[in-house]
Formats: C-alpha cells, sequence, structure tokens
C-alpha cells in the first residue's frame, strides 16, 4: 500500500509524471482529474522550431594582433 498524494489515503497507487515530476494517486483521484482535465493541455511532442545557421563572423583588417603597436586614429584640428 502507497499513500496517495491527493487524497492521503493509503491505497494501491500507480505512478503519474505531472510537469516532470512522478505522482503516487489512486484510482479514486485520478478518474475525476482526469475527466476534469480532458481536452486541455499541450501536445505531447513540442514544435520543432529551425534556427537559421550562424554567421560566419569575418576577420576585420584593422584588427589588434597580440605584439603590434595599437593604432591610434585622430585628426588635426586647425
Amino acid at each position: 500500500m502507497i499513500i496517495c498524494d491527493l487524497c492521503g489515503e493509503p491505497r494501491d497507487c500507480q505512478q503519474k509524471e505531472i510537469e516532470g515530476k512522478e505522482y503516487d494517486i489512486c484510482s479514486e483521484c485520478w478518474n475525476p482529474l482526469a475527466h476534469k482535465l480532458k481536452g486541455k493541455g499541450r501536445p505531447i511532442k513540442p514544435e520543432i522550431v529551425s534556427l537559421p545557421p550562424p554567421r560566419a563572423i569575418e576577420e576585420q583588417q584593422d584588427e589588434e594582433r597580440p605584439g603590434e603597436q595599437p593604432k591610434i586614429w585622430g585628426a588635426v584640428r586647425p
């Protein structure tokens, strides 16, 4: 005998998975709950969404490289 998670009575319970968690629920509690939830909920297989491939990052020519002097950009004002 297992204690039902809904009514707290020691009964023959079945394990049911709800939202990723397992519960021990007796048939007296499960039948009304299943009837109430009939037709509701989400599909079992989630929709597959394809993302576009990642864009290749082009190497910039002005990129600083280790060991080189940094470039200082400026303007001369008259």
